[in-house]
């Protein structure tokens, strides 16, 4: 079942109670770092980003210290993190583009941005949200598995997710939804065992909904008594 629009508008209203002002877990301190941060973050946990870009940023923040680095220099400071040696060339060839191209800065533009190597979609719909605070929604593992358990949005692709969410959620809530989204399906909504009992959207959800069914009987099912 699809999610009817009435109870959308609950949901969100409740994920902004939990959390009225919710951000990225990725730390930087630029737009620049904020993009080196979710570059680095594909297949990869936001804590072990953290953890490498804390060492990085500290010697290298910018496009033209981060390319003083080379590639071995780079890979030093980020080969805790999975795919660390094609991220890291990645990285250099997208600090050579912003040099080239748009004058060190990150630019502001979906086209722009996916053009850089190593970013793609996801990426892109991210530093758009969190740098310039567009209502775009970066649809990872979390968002994708929220959208569908619980009816909001369901898709069988990425795309077709962020496309539903763009039309259903409230334009007031736009600009948020997608870190509501990511944060609730990080810790509450999880894979494998979601925590149904302590969700605070789990009146407006269909898998909490159907989980929380008492199961029939053996006589409501139809199966002959014993005598």
């Amino acid at each position: 079942m699809v999610m009817k629009p009435r109870d959308i508008e609950a949901f969100f209203a409740a994920l902004q109670a939990e959390r009225p002002a919710p951000q990225t877990e990725l730390e930087y301190t630029s737009v620049f770092e904020l993009l080196v941060a979710v570059l680095l973050s594909a297949q990869a946990t936001d804590r072990s980003v953290n953890q490498a870009t804390r060492r990085l940023f500290a010697v290298a923040n910018t496009p033209q210290a981060i390319l003083a680095l080379g590639q071995q220099g780079l890979e030093a400071h980020i080969r805790t993190i999975g795919l660390y040696r094609s991220k890291a060339r990645h990285l250099l060839q997208t600090c050579q583009r912003l040099l080239q191209q748009h004058g060190g800065q990150v630019p502001r533009d979906r086209a722009a941005l996916q053009a850089l190597p190593g970013v793609g979609r996801k990426t892109a719909n991210v530093v758009l949200n969190v740098a310039f605070g567009e209502p775009t929604m970066a649809v990872d593992t979390h968002i994708f598995r929220v959208a569908n358990r619980t009816g909001l949005a369901p898709g069988k692709t990425p795309l077709q997710v962020e496309q539903a969410l763009l039309r259903r959620v409230p334009e007031r809530y736009a600009r948020d939804a997608h870190h509501w989204l990511i944060l609730h399906g990080r810790y509450t909504c999880t894979a494998r065992t979601p925590h149904c009992g302590r969700c605070v959207v789990r009146s407006w959800c269909e898998h909490a909904q159907a989980a929380t069914q008492p199961k029939a009987s053996s006589a409501a099912r139809g199966a002959p008594l014993r005598p």
